[in-house]
C-alpha cells in the first residue's frame, strides 16, 4: 500500500476535550491540502469538531455514523 496524504486518528474513547484537542495537534502537524479521518464516540465530538474544523477555516468533507462513532473526514486548508 503506497504512503498517501491521508492521516487517520482514532479518538474512540477519549471524551471531550480530547477528540478536539488531538484533532488540533494533527492538523497542526500536516501539510495544506491533506486529510485527516477522525473517529471519536464521545456524542459531544459531532457539535465539538465540526465546529473547529469552520472556526479554524478547515474544510469537514464528510462525516458519517457507524452505531456509536462519529467519523470526520477533515481537509487542512490554511
Amino acid at each position: 500500500m503506497s504512503e498517501s496524504s491521508e492521516k487517520k486518528l482514532d479518538a474512540t474513547g477519549l471524551f471531550c476535550p480530547e477528540p478536539v484537542f488531538r484533532t488540533k495537534i494533527e492538523i497542526e502537524r500536516m501539510q495544506v491540502g491533506e486529510t485527516l479521518t477522525v473517529s471519536a464516540d464521545d456524542p459531544a465530538a459531532e457539535d465539538d469538531i465540526s465546529r473547529w474544523v469552520t472556526r479554524n477555516g478547515h474544510e469537514l468533507l464528510d462525516m458519517s455514523k457507524d452505531g456509536d462513532v462519529i467519523t470526520f473526514q477533515i481537509k487542512k486548508v490554511k
